[in-house]
């Protein structure tokens, strides 16, 4: 719907003019003779379900808490591959110390998983399950996993329960404060595998140096990786962003006969394989019914759906040129017990029908069908500046595809309800040293926010038009 018009003329709108049939910023002077109009619209919003997201992620998360705002429960837990470093080598065997049987053995083995932040309280106690997976049946690198997968199915086979327990806080009260507060500590989890297992990695060096060659040769044949599962404990998430396993063994300096303690280390990164599996219970009530608002949840909970409406920007504006169209959602305020939750910092907008190929495809926002924008703290708004090029392509596809169809454009809508539809997904991105975004992945961090919208209040969408006279 149309909320308001009025004529307006091209002086301070001439930067951002353009063709609506190409993808160019056109910069135009006085004497290009031009007017502009502008217009505002109304589009409907709505809560849109998400039951499971992609789930490759540059972080982690393992544990568990209670939405304030809705009081359902969200427990996360994830699986990580440890890659090597390639042709990797131990020392000689000969220089290896040996038990008193003579055979090598491991002196111990460690899991570090090393978090940026967590939610909730750090005294809070939880506890941990860790198994190994399956040798036979690895997580693969070319599959897509989500969020809802079930990932206890590559767990070994052979195994008959977890291969270690962990009771942890994210405050180590093993530690000193000063220790803690020092620059030379790096908040961690540690876990203690058993001695054995860190024996049976040697062993198969040594069996086989060809199995530490590359991280896929490692994964395959020594070390599949482990499934890091909840198993009790509630009010705390810990997000991490890199694991580390290192085992310990001594050797032998060849020549004065010295004893050394080694360390070989093997990193859990994106580059190998990390990927979290969440519960988000019941969410699907909320998006029934409260439907005076929109919300935006994470994890893998629920976005925002925008119907644009093409057809009235477009009517009586055939021979225009859209030069910009922006809008901005408004978050509600949270109450204090709703405020335990961060609000979502980046948004990406993406037409529904790519809502999943976007990131199971690797894609980053091109500024024609697909953005980004960050919370505004001090307006509490996400303004998306201009999407111009978004409505016009969705304008140019209804036209075109019904062509070649055969069909009128309104009966081409009718068969692709989603060709003017856009949704709202929180999002975290990886730039380059040039500021440009070279990945982007969903938040799966626990973040709320509660917009403006719904039933009853419309997204004003404010467009300009360009007229060449």
């Amino acid at each position: 719907m149309k909320f308001k018009t009025s004529f307006i003329t091209l002086i301070g709108l001439c930067s951002v003019a353009c063709d609506d049939t190409t993808d160019t910023i056109g910069i135009f002077t006085d004497s290009d003779n031009i007017n502009a109009s502008a217009s505002v619209y109304e589009a409907s919003t709505h809560s849109l379900l998400a039951d499971s997201v992609l789930s490759n992620s540059n972080s982690s998360y393992l544990g568990r808490m209670t939405d304030p705002e809705t009081n359902m429960q969200i427990k996360a837990e994830f699986l990580a591959q440890f890659g090597t470093l390639e042709n990797y080598e131990f020392p000689a065997y000969d220089l290896m110390v040996k038990n008193e049987q003579g055979e090598i053995e491991a002196d111990s083995i460690e899991i570090r998983l090393y978090y940026e932040k967590y939610y909730g309280d750090e005294n809070n106690p939880m506890k941990v399950d860790v198994y190994e997976l399956d040798t036979a049946n690895v997580v693969r690198e070319d599959t897509t996993y989500y969020s809802n997968a079930d990932f206890s199915r590559y767990i070994n086979r052979h195994a008959t329960g977890p291969i270690t327990r962990k009771v942890f806080t994210t405050k180590d009260f093993t530690l000193s404060d000063d220790y803690l507060e020092s620059s030379s500590y790096t908040p961690n989890i540690r876990i203690m595998l058993p001695k054995e297992y860190g024996t049976f990695i040697i062993k198969k060096y040594y069996e086989n140096k060809g199995f530490f060659k590359n991280s896929y040769n490692f994964i395959r044949h020594v070390c599949p990786g482990f499934y890091f599962k909840l198993t009790d404990g509630d009010g705390t998430m810990v997000k991490m962003r890199v694991g580390a396993m290192n085992l310990y063994f001594r050797y032998k300096d060849a020549e004065k006969d010295t004893v050394y303690v080694g360390m070989s280390r093997f990193a859990a990164t994106p580059e190998v394989l990390q990927n979290t599996y969440v519960e988000n219970d019941d969410l699907a009530e909320l998006v029934e019914n409260d439907t005076q608002c929109t919300y935006l949840k994470t994890p893998a909970g629920v976005f925002t759906e925008i119907t644009l409406p093409v057809n009235e920007i477009y009517q009586g504006h055939l021979n225009d040129s859209i030069s910009q169209a922006q809008f901005s959602l408004y978050r509600y305020n949270a109450t204090n017990q709703e405020s335990a939750f961060e609000v979502p910092q980046t948004l990406l907008l993406v037409r529904k029908q790519d809502m999943y190929t976007f990131f199971e495809e690797g894609k980053v926002p091109d500024e024609k069908i697909s953005y980004v924008t960050s919370f505004n703290s001090s307006y509490n708004t996400y303004t998306f500046s201009n999407i111009s090029n978004l409505v016009s392509y969705c304008k140019r596809e209804r036209n075109e595809e019904s062509a070649k169809a055969g069909i009128t454009p309104e009966a081409w809508e009718q068969q692709h309800q989603d060709w003017n539809k856009v949704v709202l997904i929180p999002v975290e991105t990886n730039q380059d040293n040039n500021n440009n975004i070279v990945s982007v992945t969903h938040d799966m961090g626990l973040g709320s926010a509660k917009l403006v919208g719904g039933a009853t209040d419309k997204l004003k969408i404010q467009v300009i038009y360009s007229t060449f006279n």
